[in-house]
């Protein structure tokens, strides 16, 4: 493998075909993955059809906002968690913005400490309100959940249907999920009739 190259999109291809070389699947996240054929006679390129799911939350909740990481993740879904996802460095509010913009439904996890606490949960809140404005009426995309016994803001509550992760944690995650498969399944078959329309 070269050491001396530049970033470029002949770097990138030469680094893919040495990883593709040594025999190893190479993973590109929110991509896809490139698949080594027998007998290095190629590849082939399996994108990525997992939806993605941005988790918004705030410090005092993580441990439960990585519990629910997890469960969508063994749930094949892309879920995007700043300490999951954020690389050194990177510039973290356009990071944030891009993974809300880019994101098939936008969790929002409330909590005592959230609903009076001032900061990024505050803004990721908004911007994906923003986001959600520029939607379809009756696609869904917010999808709040709430930790704890705490007040949902009026903004939301007056026409958005949270959901309670409490008492029970786990028919709170599989409703959850269960409106977001059934959510994709309606957006696709959407897409289908249009394009027969077209």
């Amino acid at each position: 493998m070269k050491q001396d190259c530049q970033p470029s999109a002949e770097c990138f291809a030469i680094l893919l075909r040495d990883c593709l070389a040594s025999g190893e699947p190479v993973h590109i996240d929110d991509l896809g993955i490139f698949m080594p054929s027998p007998n290095n006679a190629g590849f082939r390129f399996i994108p990525n059809q997992m939806h993605r799911v941005f988790i918004a939350y705030v410090q005092e909740d993580a441990e439960l906002a990585r519990k629910l990481y997890r469960e969508f993740s063994q749930r094949g879904f892309n879920t995007w968690l700043d300490k999951k996802k954020l690389l050194p460095g990177q510039n973290w509010p356009r990071a944030i913005e891009s993974a809300i913009e880019t994101a098939d439904f936008f969790i929002p996890c409330f909590s005592r400490n959230s609903v009076s606490k001032r900061g990024t949960f505050q803004s990721e809140l908004r911007y994906a309100l923003e986001c959600a404005s520029r939607m379809p009426l009756d696609q869904m995309f917010i999808i709040p959940v709430r930790l704890e016994e705490c007040t949902v803001p009026r903004t939301l509550q007056s026409h958005i249907q949270y959901v309670d992760l409490f008492p029970d944690w786990a028919i709170g995650v599989e409703t959850v999920t269960s409106a977001m498969q059934q959510q994709m399944a309606d957006r696709n078959g959407a897409a289908r009739v249009s394009k027969r329309n077209d």
